[in-house]
């Protein structure tokens, strides 16, 4: 969302009229994260007030001027500690295997390579850390997907949305960047018609991770 200044405050604002749906799918992204945390892509700080207690420290990064502020002022109001920076997906300014878990929470969808954030994300997560994800994803098939694919190349959607895109397949890249996924969940937020549906909820650890 970084460079779009009037978005921020559009979503901002949005993000509070949806939290009553989108409120349970938060909680449940998060339940049971412990230790050391990266929330990448934070925004407003909306998800701070449902950290559970059992984690030390969220670290979280925000591009946006706007929405760092929103979050800070989200920060004093947490339970938990938590940090807020300046920073984007990549390349992330921390060293290696570094986190107990990395949260991406709608931004997925708009970070300019996808491939890249990940990598960032697998290379920081401890060998037995967990990727958390919520994140709105392609359709799986037309007529919604193929107008998904058009808004996307068109390059229409990105342009009112704050550089998201509508139509990634958000899953697959988790897959491809080394990651494999433990389980997901799939969910409409808000008008199942809406572009930016469906919704996956979902856990992954590195591929590389060995059963327990």
């Amino acid at each position: 969302m970084s460079g779009h200044p009037i978005f921020a405050r559009v979503f901002d604002r949005l993000s509070r009229l949806m939290e009553r749906d989108a409120a349970p799918h938060r909680i449940e992204l998060l339940a049971g994260l412990t230790g050391r945390v990266l929330e990448v892509g934070a925004g407003n700080g909306i998800n701070f007030g449902h950290y559970p207690a059992t984690v030390e420290e969220v670290i979280a990064l925000d591009p946006e001027p706007y929405m760092r502020r929103k979050a800070e002022a989200a920060a004093r109001a947490a339970s938990v500690r938590v940090v807020v920076r300046d920073g984007v997906a990549a390349p992330l300014p921390f060293a290696d295997a570094s986190f107990d878990a990395v949260v991406a929470s709608l931004m997925l969808c708009s970070v300019p390579d996808q491939a890249a954030a990940l990598g960032e994300f697998r290379r920081v997560l401890k060998p037995r850390g967990e990727l958390r994800f919520m994140e709105h994803v392609r359709a799986g098939g037309p007529p919604k997907s193929s107008v998904q694919d058009w808004l996307d190349r068109t390059t229409i959607w990105p342009r009112l949305g704050g550089g998201c895109h509508c139509a990634r397949d958000t899953v697959g890249a988790i897959q491809a960047a080394g990651f494999r996924i433990e389980h997901v969940h799939s969910y409409a937020l808000g008008p199942s018609y809406m572009i930016t549906n469906p919704h996956v909820r979902g856990c992954a650890v590195p591929a590389s991770t060995c059963p327990s």
